[in-house]
């Protein structure tokens, strides 16, 4: 292995570990480069880890993603810090100096061998983020069965030895004895050449709809949610169960638009992704549930990658999902199931559908992290919130700033291709500067 620059002259600093940010790394390792690669999650993988299938090739997303977060993990030029987040920059193109914050995860990975005998035994239970809250994790968790680092933190707010200073089962039972309640978040300095900002994107919460239940009606939950109740590794082990009471919804309502496309009353945007996953996830419930029927209330259908059309139709042809054009008006719960009103605008009707389960497609806005990123390194956005590239056209990869690059969604929502192609780009376009100042210096 070539040695690391100690002044960080040919380093990249990427903030954020999703698809885009491992792409990013990945092409910059392999040109020779190294990589300072940093998740505030205590794993890498992004939103990607947790949906089931991807569109429209149905293909297993972990079957995607985890040889890239494998790959990611091993790569001699990548330097992971996960559980991490950038606290300052200062400096310009070509020598960045950068502040990084590691959380204490009260458990050393050094000597942690991820046996997972501390999650097995520990008693907490709180409901997980990564689950979009329909399923429960430990007080010492990892974020998935394929995590990458596969090493465990502790949730100081929930552990009842935090808590209650009461409990320690899993330092009591660690083998190696990797549990240590007493660490303490490390700041770390580092120096760069060239920073990509990947921070991804959120989901517009229910609580903001109350016209959909504003978040309190059980049975109307996220089309993430949703996912997490297709995959295998998720809290129901692919069964498709609704939460309030575990049975298997015979009704399903997909509603297209929430939060999307609503100047008046929401985001004026279209979130770009969403008919193409609610086909997707209506196909896939059909898959699960053979007798059960789907219906997709929508405004009209985006659907314009290569076999994304093709895809949606097959959906209403093949698999029997009933598409109705016109949006939700409200949704109230009667007895055990929602009932959505709704309109039919191609034949003029009013539409009352007794739903055993409701999956809201939720506007993309830029994640939590993407305005921080930009006070701290000086960056537009839009009214949105979303960065803005120097030129969306011209230059859709570079920011205004010299040396700051962005990719995928922080710009806008994207699918994983798209995201993956606007990541390698950004990846290009670093190793492009580096090859110029590399010649000029010859």
């Amino acid at each position: 292995m070539t040695p690391r620059s100690p002044n960080g002259s040919g380093r990249v600093l990427i903030v954020g570990a999703g698809i885009a940010g491992m792409q990013a790394a990945l092409d910059v390792g392999d040109a020779g480069y190294d990589v300072l690669l940093v998740e505030r999650r205590p794993s890498i993988g992004g939103r990607m880890a947790q949906l089931s299938e991807t569109f429209p090739t149905l293909d297993c997303a972990q079957c995607i993603l985890t040889p890239r977060t494998v790959e990611v993990g091993h790569h001699e030029r990548i330097e992971l810090l996960t559980h991490s987040e950038v606290e300052a920059v200062e400096g310009e193109l070509g020598d960045f100096h950068v502040r990084i914050r590691r959380h204490a995860a009260y458990v050393d990975w050094d000597l942690c061998t991820g046996c997972g005998l501390c999650q097995e035994k520990c008693p907490g239970r709180v409901p997980s983020e990564f689950e979009r809250e329909i399923g429960e994790r430990k007080a010492i968790y990892t974020l998935s069965p394929q995590a990458v680092p596969n090493k465990p933190v502790i949730d100081a707010d929930h552990c009842i030895h935090f808590l209650r200073d009461r409990c320690g089962a899993c330092a009591k039972l660690c083998p190696v004895g990797a549990v240590d309640f007493e660490q303490q978040d490390t700041i770390i300095e580092e120096r760069c050449a060239a920073i990509i900002l990947a921070p991804g994107y959120d989901l517009y919460r229910l609580e903001h709809m109350p016209e959909y239940g504003g978040g309190r009606i059980p049975d109307v939950i996220d089309a993430l949610a949703f996912e997490r109740l297709l995959s295998s590794s998720g809290p129901t082990a692919g069964q498709v169960r609704r939460p309030s009471d575990g049975k298997v919804p015979r009704e399903v309502v997909f509603i297209q638009c929430a939060g999307s496309r609503d100047p008046q009353g929401h985001l004026p945007y279209c979130s770009k992704i969403c008919c193409m996953y609610t086909a997707k996830q209506a196909t896939l419930y059909r898959h699960r549930v053979h007798e059960g029927q789907a219906y997709v209330f929508y405004i009209d259908i985006r659907a314009a990658g290569k076999g994304y059309d093709e895809f949606t139709q097959r959906a209403m042809e093949d698999e029997h999902v009933i598409y109705l054009r016109g949006k939700v008006s409200r949704l109230f719960r009667r007895g055990d199931q929602v009932v959505v009103w709704g309109a039919d605008t191609l034949s003029n009707r009013q539409i009352e559908i007794a739903a055993d389960l409701v999956v809201v497609a939720p506007a993309l806005q830029p994640h939590a992290e993407t305005a921080r990123l930009a006070r701290m390194l000086g960056l537009p956005t839009d009214e949105h919130g979303w960065l803005l590239a120097r030129d969306a056209n011209a230059h859709p990869v570079e920011s205004p700033r010299p040396g700051v690059f962005v990719a995928g969604a922080a710009t806008g929502p994207m699918d994983i291709p798209e995201t993956v192609a606007h990541a390698s780009g950004a990846a290009a376009q670093v190793l492009k500067r580096f090859a110029a100042r590399r010649d000029s210096s010859v």
